[in-house]
């Protein structure tokens, strides 16, 4: 248990619950801390020369992190139901979530302004401009915490975050799309059995960007008007993303765009290589209804869940994805792991190093689906090909 841990009461309708405390509490901090990876790679690049420093993004998240998590061990820690609104009451969670923006921003900007220096060669650039799409990537996952709020300051720190990497339209497809139509062959961020990472990222990102254009025309299709007004979700979205890059450019000139278009295509790479991990293969299946055949209620058993300490405390909480869909509304600190859950065999960032390499992902995830299943090959989400389905 962490020293100097708060201790949470247990709800007074159950007396018989202990105190709690949350063990990760001082370990939540360093979820926050990690937009200060660039600064730490542009002071050590200045101090020694060495442009390998640039590219610290990368080997912290895909090099150290792994390693820590093996270390590390599983995080065992679960609130119990009934300290649950207590732990959200408690405003010190609120402000962690809320802080990642303004660091991001603060790497964001002050590594564009590194970058654009004229000392710096193209390769070393372009590992500065990597790291900072890591950290774009880490803003998209801190936005889809605060994109889930209702309070209307973390609704618009998770446009900002979002603005970064030119993928504002992710709030409006994740909240409204994602989780209407998670683990069937209709959500193009559920992957499917035997489909690569390679195959999935076009095919999530095309399709994300289409369905969420298609859910803000339906909006205002019900409304009798044309969804092309500053009311517009994705209008917004694209604006501020318009505005920030465009103050770059003025500021700093065309030389950094090419790193604008890399360190997005790396921030939205990463968190669709996550996405592909939370339901690959997974399936909600066909249910009779008097209204006629449906899918099944979303149940801990359609999401992948991962439960190491390290992951855990930088995604906040990502890895318990089944509680996530359950409770879309609960705060990351309150988030359970379920038994019910299938689980990943490492975590999160170890996972992304082994879908990179498709062969070894089937070899290793692909008899997890079919046992989840039972043998049952066909109740697996294998896509939308006549004889795949239910």
């Amino acid at each position: 248990m962490t020293v100097g841990a708060v201790p949470l009461p247990a709800a007074p309708s159950d007396e018989a619950t202990p105190r709690w405390h949350d063990p990760k509490r001082h370990l939540w901090v360093l979820g926050t801390a990690m937009p200060l990876l660039p600064f730490v790679a542009m002071a050590a690049h200045a101090r020694t020369g060495n442009g390998a420093w640039l590219w610290l993004g990368p080997i912290f998240i895909l090099g150290v992190l792994p390693l820590v998590d093996w270390l590390g061990g599983d995080d065992g820690a679960n609130p119990p139901e009934a300290v649950i609104r207590a732990l959200e009451a408690d405003p010190y969670y609120r402000w962690l979530a809320i802080l990642f923006v303004p660091l991001q921003y603060a790497g964001f900007v002050a590594g564009f302004a590194y970058l654009a220096a004229d000392t710096m060669s193209v390769a070393e650039r372009t590992g500065l401009a990597v790291t900072l799409g890591f950290i774009g990537g880490l803003g998209i996952n801190a936005a889809h915490e605060l994109g889930h709020r209702r309070e209307r300051l973390e609704r618009w720190l998770s446009r900002v975050a979002l603005a970064q990497t030119f993928y504002g339209h992710f709030q409006v497809e994740h909240n409204r799309g994602h989780h209407v139509r998670v683990a069937t062959p209709e959500d193009p961020a559920s992957a499917r059995l035997g489909e690569s990472l390679w195959a999935f990222l076009p095919r999530t990102v095309l399709g994300s960007l289409t369905s969420a254009w298609a859910l803000e025309g339906e909006r205002y299709a019900r409304r009798g008007v044309h969804p092309f007004r500053m009311g517009n979700e994705i209008v917004i979205a694209l604006l501020l993303s318009l505005t920030v890059w465009g103050a770059l450019l003025w500021w700093l000139g065309a030389v950094v765009l090419p790193y604008l278009v890399v360190q997005a295509a790396v921030g939205i790479a990463l968190l669709e290589a996550v996405n592909y991990l939370q339901h690959y293969g997974l399936l909600r299946q066909l249910v009779d209804t008097p209204e006629g055949p449906r899918r099944e209620r979303v149940a801990p058993r359609h999401s992948w869940n991962s439960n190491r300490v390290a992951t855990n405390v930088v995604l906040f909480h990502l890895q318990r994805h089944s509680d996530h869909h359950a409770h879309p509304s609960r705060h990351y600190q309150s988030l359970r792991d379920d038994t019910e859950a299938p689980v990943l065999p490492s975590g999160y960032a170890a996972m992304i190093l082994l879908a990179l390499v498709p062969p070894l992902w089937r070899r290793v995830m692909d008899p997890r689906v079919v046992a989840h299943y039972g043998g049952v090959l066909e109740r697996a989400n294998r896509g939308p090909r006549a004889g795949d389905r239910p």
